[in-house]
């Protein structure tokens, strides 16, 4: 008997797969646990269709990721950082501090845990970060850290 999986099942295959099984332990087991569906012709298209929606969503959302690191390009977010004596720093600027000014200078929502600092950035200047917005996609933003 073949079945589609609705969930992964151990040893026998994850989400979405086609697979045979033998009739008992299909009717007895992965139908009534809900765990697959028998793979007749109208739930094959109904599969086909689901696939078919996800990689157009997924399309979509890579393009929205492109759209965004575009807009991203040539950006700069001001950090204000104290500086002690000698212009020396104290303590680090955050990908926290870097996600909240990005919010309220550029009205751009970035996640603090998207964000990459090669090293923590503990002096003036300005700086490129790297923003991981989709697997497949990487922006770049321009830090200045001023005295403030």
């Amino acid at each position: 008997m073949k079945v589609i999986l609705l969930q992964d099942v151990k040893s026998l295959g994850k989400e979405g797969e086609v697979v045979n099984v033998s009739d008992g332990y299909g009717r007895n087991y992965i139908i009534p646990k809900n765990l697959g569906l028998e793979a007749t012709s109208k739930n094959l298209n109904d599969l086909k269709m689901r696939k078919e929606k996800e990689r157009k969503i997924e399309q979509e959302k890579l393009e929205a990721a492109k759209d965004f690191a575009k807009s991203m390009e040539g950006k700069e977010v001001i950090v204000k950082m104290k500086a002690g004596e000698g212009g020396k720093t104290f303590g680090s600027i955050s990908t926290k501090e870097i996600a909240k000014e990005a919010i309220e200078q550029l009205g751009m929502e970035l996640d603090k845990k998207k964000i990459h600092l090669p090293e923590p950035i503990k002096s003036f200047g300005i700086f490129k970060v790297s923003v991981k917005l989709h697997p497949k996609v990487v922006g770049e933003l321009s830090v200045r850290v001023e005295e403030g």
